[in-house]
């Protein structure tokens, strides 16, 4: 079969189309017949081998495994021994190792069924993105209606999820972002956009009760200037550009702040939760959130357009 694979750490230019086995499904696994994959920011991070923490688990100088790929779309190809959630034939998104290939193995436990009315290139945009955002909302930042709730970064993955997500729990919503996706953050459900080569939310008089920032071009003191008094800034990825830490680097001071101000500064780490996996395929399939999606032939095109920090929804990828 086809996959994309790397033997180095690098720039999109170690990515390259190689001819392997394909995988065999183990226990309590499946073999999945890949149609699509998108692309999340850990993808080129373990491309590159940056932060240098990440290679404690990846390899130190090289990396152990050559896949890429975690959030995938496809059908049941074979079923494993002690696997009995699904069958052949089963349509199925979630995630896996490996997902950019056309063949990728994942534990059961780890996929949910693709609703009918929802394509592979949608499903395949769900996973570690819509996720994030429901998490970081619901759980983390403790959303609740009427609030007033700031997306920053509402035109990328899991901003532009975040957005319809927040305004269905009722809150009213501005989204941050450049002004080329004005309209499609308005579009998507936002109450009011900011357009950030405009105007700097961290300096207007309008405060928020919640601040899910999934960029990291503000210091935690700007936030807290645009938060009520016992306001929530919830931090989902961020732009930290260290070598050994990245944006690992500013969550121990975002955390022993907190326990000195009225205001709670967070940071955030979605987890694979197939309940929480299952309602979003739920809400995508009548319609309650829309997954926005910048198609993309290449992994190599794919990576470096995400890198490049202004992409556009999510990127996805039609590996068939």
């Amino acid at each position: 079969m086809r996959a994309i694979v790397r033997s180095r750490y690098g720039p999109p230019e170690v990515l390259g189309v190689a001819q392997v086995d394909r995988p065999e499904p183990g226990p309590g696994e499946v073999l999945i017949r890949v149609h699509a994959a998108s692309v999340n920011p850990l993808d080129w991070h373990f491309m590159r081998g940056i932060p240098y923490a990440m290679r404690l688990m990846s390899g130190l100088r090289r990396p152990r495994d050559g896949r890429l790929g975690r959030d995938v779309a496809g059908q049941v190809e074979a079923v494993g021994r002690d696997a009995a959630r699904f069958r052949a034939g089963d349509e199925v998104f979630g995630s896996c190792a490996g997902a950019f290939a056309e063949f990728a193995c994942a534990s059961e436990k780890t996929l949910v069924p693709k609703p009918s009315n929802v394509t592979f290139e949608q499903a395949a945009a769900v996973p570690v993105a819509a996720l994030s955002a429901l998490q970081a909302l619901r759980d983390r930042g403790g959303i609740r209606q009427g609030q007033r709730v700031l997306i920053n970064g509402a035109s990328g993955g899991v901003g532009t999820f975040a957005v319809q997500l927040a305004k269905g729990f009722g809150a009213e919503v501005t989204g941050v972002c450049g002004p080329r996706n004005v309209d499609m953050v308005r579009a998507i459900g936002a109450d009011h956009v900011v357009d950030y080569t405009r105007e700097d939310f961290t300096r207007s008089a309008r405060r928020y009760d919640l601040i899910l920032d999934t960029v990291g071009n503000h210091s935690l003191s700007e936030h807290r200037r645009a938060l009520t008094e016992k306001g929530v800034l919830v931090l989902v990825g961020g732009s930290g550009t260290g070598r050994l830490l990245g944006p690992l680097a500013g969550v121990p001071k975002a955390v022993a702040l907190s326990r000195f101000v009225g205001q709670r500064l967070l940071p955030f780490m979605a987890r694979l939760n197939r309940d929480d996996l299952t309602a979003l395929g739920r809400l995508a399939g009548a319609g309650k959130i829309v997954p926005v999606i910048y198609p993309l032939a290449e992994v190599p095109q794919a990576i470096r357009h995400l890198e490049g920090g202004h992409a556009r929804g999510k990127i996805v990828i039609a590996m068939a």
